[in-house]
């Protein structure tokens, strides 16, 4: 068993079938790192505790079951992997604007044999006006920036009933002060606050759950540099 996934295991429980998907992503994520820089960690605890179990807390929502899902700047494909390879009902997009990320997406998913993950190349705010816009059950986003601009990122491209949940470190209920006004301006409501505790670095990360009541505005993404400028 690849050492990540070991790692991986001392904290979340794996099928037989999970363990060979994720340590096949784990032995090709360590293996393309170097050429195509898909995640700055580089040791096997971080790697397993950082991306791999810390994708993993989202199960714990309970949401995921049967939905549409898209991760915005799934970057090296997290938590898009895990996601798929551990909730396999469900059917995850992963969605970046850098090309050579999403084909090495692409490319694991299928050596993996993940028939339940696609990519989709484009920036959200631009896939939010487009057939897109308000159809996926589910959006997440781990880091990528700060919640209120996340919002008008994500919130679009969620349907009416369907979750927002936002994957932030230690400052998450801080985000989520400044961002009460974007989220009630793009149809959304806070529901929830999920704060986890990641081994081996003491340290405590929050799922912030945003729950789409309204179909959002129109007007809503602008362009990027607007939002930059000028965040809900």
């Amino acid at each position: 068993m690849n050492r990540i996934v070991e790692i991986t295991k001392k904290y979340y429980p794996l099928t037989d079938e999970q363990t060979e998907e994720l340590t096949i992503i784990a032995e090709l994520l360590t293996e393309m790192n170097g050429v195509l820089n898909l995640t700055a960690l580089k040791s096997e605890e971080e790697i397993a505790v950082l991306h791999f179990f810390d994708s993993l807390t989202l199960l714990k929502t309970g949401l995921f079951s049967g939905k549409s899902i898209i991760d915005i700047g799934c970057g090296g494909g997290f938590p898009s992997f895990p996601l798929a390879v551990c909730s396999q009902d469900c059917n995850v997009t992963a969605n970046d604007s850098t090309a050579k990320k999403l084909h090495f997406v692409a490319e694991t998913a299928k050596k993996a044999g993940i028939t339940n993950l696609s990519t989709l190349e484009g920036r959200a705010e631009e896939l939010a006006h487009t057939v897109r816009r308000e159809s996926f059950d589910i959006a997440v986003a781990r880091g990528v920036a700060k919640l209120n601009i996340l919002c008008e990122l994500c919130l679009p491209l969620v349907k009416k009933g369907g979750h927002f949940i936002a994957m932030k470190g230690n400052r998450g209920a801080e985000e989520l002060a400044d961002a009460e006004r974007a989220i009630k301006t793009l149809g959304g409501r806070t529901v929830n606050i999920i704060n986890n505790e990641i081994p081996l670095f003491d340290r405590t990360h929050t799922l912030i759950i945003i729950e789409k009541i309204n179909a959002t505005s129109k007007e809503y993404p602008r362009q990027y540099s607007k939002i930059i400028k000028k965040p809900l």
